[in-house]
């Protein structure tokens, strides 16, 4: 049985959820997310807590155990309180701007490169280097860092490029000199 998917999720106050099999809807005060649950475990949902068990003892229903739990945590945790991915751009004369409906990346292309930004999504830039993802989605939010971190990948000699805040690059030593 798994460890993750034993525990109970629970169920924070100005949260709604309905079950009606296999839909799990989740609603709250950032918004509204929906799983449609997989036919190996169970769910009882009660006022304060969701809890996830399997059918049968086989080899998929325990994966599906722990990941069912994992995704409904999430779920309750993004309506709640949402989530974010922070880039940070390292270079000189890298740049970002951003809109409702796009973000602007100025990478060293010959052409800036323009990124759409999903229905349900919300994207920032702090001080033209610092671009935060915002939503309810925690998939459809790392989805779309790594989008953007895939625009122009941080290289290991000079360190340039688009990285995740606080992500370490390890640098590598150039062509050493002959003489």
């Amino acid at each position: 049985m798994s460890r993750i998917g034993k525990a109970p999720v629970a169920i924070s106050e100005g949260v709604k959820v309905t079950f009606n099999p296999p839909t799990l809807n989740v609603e709250g005060p950032k918004g509204s997310l929906s799983l449609t649950v997989s036919d190996l475990v169970t769910l009882d949902v009660s006022t304060s807590s969701i809890s996830v068990s399997v059918l049968q003892q086989h080899r998929k229903c325990r994966s599906m155990h722990g990941l069912t739990r994992s995704l409904i945590q999430n779920m309750v945790t993004g309506v709640t309180q949402g989530f974010t991915k922070s880039l940070e751009i390292v270079g000189v004369g890298y740049r970002a701007e951003a809109d409702k409906q796009s973000l602007t990346l100025n990478v060293g292309f010959s052409i800036p490169m323009v990124l759409p930004v999903p229905e349900g999504l919300a994207v920032e830039v702090e001080k033209n280097t610092t671009i935060h993802v915002r939503g309810i989605d925690k998939q459809q939010v790392g989805e779309m860092a790594a989008r953007i971190r895939r625009v122009r990948k941080p290289e290991p000699y000079r360190g340039k490029g688009i990285r995740y805040l606080g992500e370490q690059v390890r640098r590598k030593v150039g062509k050493a000199g002959s003489k």
